[in-house]
């Protein structure tokens, strides 16, 4: 398993590519399946970032991270099943 530090990596290269997807390797399974979603109240420029694989579903998850422009953002008023309905459960990295 990749620790939190190689996915803190991860996250700052897909980061800094939005709003292009991620094409980096997960650093857990190699697959480039990474995803980033942010979960943040409209207009507020912060929020949770949900930065995970789609093939072997381990991730983290950051709180008061900057939402930066074009990136793929659900308002944080939606009811929970909404808003979780494009995030997997997925394994959270410590």
């Amino acid at each position: 398993m990749a620790t939190f530090d190689e996915w803190l990596d991860a996250y700052d290269v897909a980061y800094h590519a939005l709003p292009v997807r991620p094409g980096q390797q997960c650093p857990n399974c190699g697959h480039r399946t990474l995803r980033l979603v942010f979960t943040a109240p409209p207009g507020s420029g912060y929020g949770y970032a949900s930065f995970w694989c789609d093939t072997c579903l381990e991730g983290i998850h950051l709180s008061r991270a900057p939402v930066p422009d074009g990136a793929e953002v659900q308002p944080l008023g939606l009811p929970a099943e909404e808003r979780n309905r494009n995030i997997p459960n997925y394994r959270l990295v410590t």
